[in-house]
């Protein structure tokens, strides 16, 4: 029966894998479908690499940091338990390379690919870990002190905070280092728009992390005797809740449309296992309202230029995810309750001081190094043919 419950559970957890896995390419179509035609094949190759050196600087650092296990035994003992600890660092990779993934939307279009390379790094490699060992595994003893001062600890099921929130509080500082594309704010104070590109390769993006979102949810729970299908409908409610107010909101704008449910299902993620479903679906109506407020905000009136909305979408509606955690997981609310709205703060604070911290410094010292934007000529040009040397279409057949 141990072998059957372990291979089960590796099973359980691999196919979450694929599936968290499956998002990136998402990530990469969300963005490809946002930016310039200029700019795709970066996007593209840009979201492919990122999960490459996240890999490695997650399976010889970040990972030990965050857990404190290394893969340096034999095959024999790694193999142990049907490879389930194997899978499972697998599983919590594709949670840490959705980090440069987000970060990747906002500074699109105009950053540098090497220096983008180190950036992540050194986010999955060091900064990510370090609040993911603090939340999930215990570290530096601030769960403890949590449960001891407020009687809960800090609680985030399945990463509106660990994940989303410090990917886009750590995409902020690089966007303001870097600043905006250029001709996206005149001298006079007028607003230059820059239209999706291809709506149906946006819309395509959106799908696919919609769909793979509920591998990442439901498969949180890492073993499958504590699945529940309670994650897979408050996740459901509260992707149709943010489509449906980001829809309203944005005046049926397609860009909107599609990042609602997006918006939604960031801010379940912390309480998907506590709330009520009418919880879940107030939760993502409020997450679709805050993304298109925000969005409209920080591009027109704060002249910030985070191209897909990284910012508010990530940063904004997980941290909003995990205080909606202390609110709606409470059982007066009707939820589970064994959470309390004090730790929730407390680590969600926690997590954005982090990211804000290792976003500045990071970028900050690449910035004063070996810089972290195109030159005006590449960045006229376009990143595709500036780093890449090919565009996504070719105007004319070969010449030989």
């Amino acid at each position: 029966m141990g072998a059957l419950k372990y291979g089960a559970d590796a099973l359980f957890i691999m196919l979450g894998a694929i599936m968290i896995l499956a998002m990136h390419a998402g990530f990469a179509f969300l963005e490809l479908g946002t930016v310039r035609k200029k700019n795709q094949v970066n996007a593209l190759v840009k979201i492919l690499v990122d999960f490459a050196v996240s890999t490695i600087a997650y399976f010889f650092i970040g990972y030990n940091l965050a857990y404190g296990i290394n893969f340096f035994s034999n095959a024999e003992v790694l193999s142990a338990k049907n490879g389930f600890e194997l899978v499972k660092f697998f599983f919590l990779l594709t949670f840490a390379a959705a980090i440069p993934a987000i970060v990747s939307g906002g500074i699109a279009e105009r950053a540098k690919f090497h220096p983008q390379l180190i950036a992540t790094a050194l986010l999955v490699g060091f900064v990510y870990p370090f609040f993911e060992g603090i939340a999930w595994n215990h570290s530096l003893g601030i769960q403890s002190w949590l449960k001891a001062t407020f009687s809960y600890e800090f609680h985030d099921f399945a990463g509106s905070v660990v994940v989303h929130a410090v990917g886009g509080w750590v995409a902020l500082p690089a966007v303001l280092l870097l600043g905006a594309r250029r001709g996206r704010y005149t001298k006079d104070g007028n607003v230059a728009a820059h239209p999706p590109s291809n709506i149906p390769f946006l819309a395509l993006g959106a799908w696919i992390l919609t769909v793979g979102w509920f591998g990442f949810n439901v498969m949180s729970a890492q073993t499958l005797d504590k699945m529940n299908g309670l994650v897979a409908i408050n996740s459901l409610m509260a992707m149709v809740g943010g489509t449906l107010v980001a829809l309203l909101l944005g005046k049926n704008d397609p860009g909107f449309a599609y990042n609602g449910p997006l918006a939604g299902l960031v801010a379940v993620c912390a309480g998907s296992d506590l709330m009520h479903p009418l919880g879940a679906l107030t939760t993502g109506c409020i997450a679709g309202a805050i993304f298109v407020w925000m969005f409209t905000w920080t591009q027109n009136k704060w002249k910030i230029d985070d191209v897909l909305g990284v910012w508010p979408l990530h940063g904004l509606c997980g941290a909003w995810g995990g205080l909606a955690a202390g609110i709606f997981g409470l059982k007066e609310l009707g939820g589970l309750g064994g959470v309390a709205f004090m730790s929730q703060l407390a680590g969600t604070g926690l997590g954005i001081a982090i990211a804000l911290t290792g976003g500045t410094l990071i970028y900050g010292v690449l910035k004063k190094t070996i810089g972290i934007r195109l030159d005006p000529e590449q960045e006229y040009d376009g990143a595709d043919l500036s780093i890449h040397r090919i565009s996504a279409t070719p105007e004319r057949e070969s010449n030989w």
